[in-house]
């Protein structure tokens, strides 16, 4: 038995917010101060360590739960099977349904319960629930889906991947340039083809990190209202990735049985496009390698960071042949990676 993805979906949204619809926003520093530099600097900047030069955002009628549906649909579609035979529908996100304009997230009933009612899912053995794992969250799902499989409670799980975070963002705060919406799905079963999950690894960090991504107040100090938005210790962050995350890889690719030159593609979260490709040449010097050329597909530039959504939809735009110069076959080996609020760490190393 193998179990293996057999159908993939994503949604991106088709509003597009480019860099220099930013050229006329107040950014300030976390005190309420200005900074000292014009906008089209400061965005330079921001382009040249994340590489994002576009995000995108949904449509003021459309919540999170809508796009989970929409990637949803496609995987089922794309996986042929009866979604009546679905036995979980897992959701990772993080901040619920942020209906546009409103001031506190929805999260009762779960998102993963929404999209089965979207669905129209009758079956009341297919169990639906959300899971709350930062950025990494649509890989844990996996990693669950893949471990329910196993132990024979599930034979299909239907794991999805999905953000609104233009919903929460600070305009005052130049980190809200980062953040974009989108939803990737797939369907995890277990088959009698070759292959399939074949070692993951994850962790918690939250002695001294678990608050290195917060809820928090906006940086304009005449806001006075009680809303609260998503806000990250950068400089933390990539200190923690680099030091944390390729390690994790290492231990996940050991525990496969694989060698480092096996490896076809590592779709890594779309965090930061220096962060991500430091990350993955360290893993590669811990092998005492350079990095591949063409090894880490990259949708950051276009698409900005959307959570839990970015390898989801990564690795669907792969197999429908939508990023130019990638392409993923059967047989291949390749590793999900993730890092995020928690702070969370996980991969999972995949034979297609």
């Amino acid at each position: 038995m193998a179990i293996k993805i057999t159908g993939t979906g994503s949604y991106i949204p088709s509003t597009i917010e480019k860099n220099e619809d930013f050229h006329q926003h107040e950014f300030l520093n976390e005190d309420g101060s200005s900074i000292n530099h014009h906008n089209e600097v400061i965005i330079e900047k921001f382009k040249a360590i994340t590489g994002i030069g576009e995000r995108r955002y949904v449509e003021s009628d459309l919540n999170t739960s809508d796009i989970a549906y929409f990637a949803a649909q496609k995987a089922i579609e794309n996986s042929k099977i009866n979604q009546e035979e679905i036995d979980y529908i897992i959701v990772g996100h993080n901040y619920g349904d942020v209906k546009h304009k409103a001031e506190q997230s929805d999260t009762v009933p779960s998102i993963a319960s929404r999209v089965k009612h979207l669905l129209g899912i009758k079956n009341p053995k297919c169990v639906a629930y959300d899971i709350l794992f930062g950025c990494p969250g649509w890989n844990e799902g996996v990693i669950q889906a893949n471990a329910f499989i196993k132990a024979g409670i599930a034979k299909k799980c239907l794991v999805i991947g999905a953000e609104t975070l233009s919903r929460v963002v600070d305009k005052h705060d130049r980190d809200s340039m980062i953040y974009s919406d989108g939803a990737g799905a797939v369907i995890v079963e277990d088959t009698s083809n070759e292959g399939g999950i074949i070692a993951h690894e994850s962790a918690t960090y939250a002695l001294d990190e678990a608050h290195f991504i917060y809820f928090g107040e906006t940086n304009h100090p005449e806001i006075t209202d009680k809303r609260r938005y998503i806000k990250m210790y950068g400089r933390k962050i990539y200190e923690f990735a680099l030091n944390n995350v390729p390690a994790a890889m290492k231990s996940c690719l050991d525990k496969s049985g694989y060698e480092i030159g096996d490896l076809k593609k590592i779709l890594i979260h779309q965090a930061n496009e220096k962060m991500d490709e430091a990350i993955v040449q360290r893993f590669y010097k811990l092998y005492n390698m350079d990095m591949p050329k063409g090894i880490m597909p990259m949708t950051i530039n276009k698409l900005g960071n959307s959570s839990v959504a970015t390898v989801p939809t990564l690795y669907d735009l792969i197999l429908q042949g939508e990023l130019e110069g990638h392409s993923i076959n059967e047989g291949d080996v390749i590793m999900f990676a993730s890092v995020g609020a928690g702070m969370n760490i996980n991969a999972i190393v995949y034979k297609c």
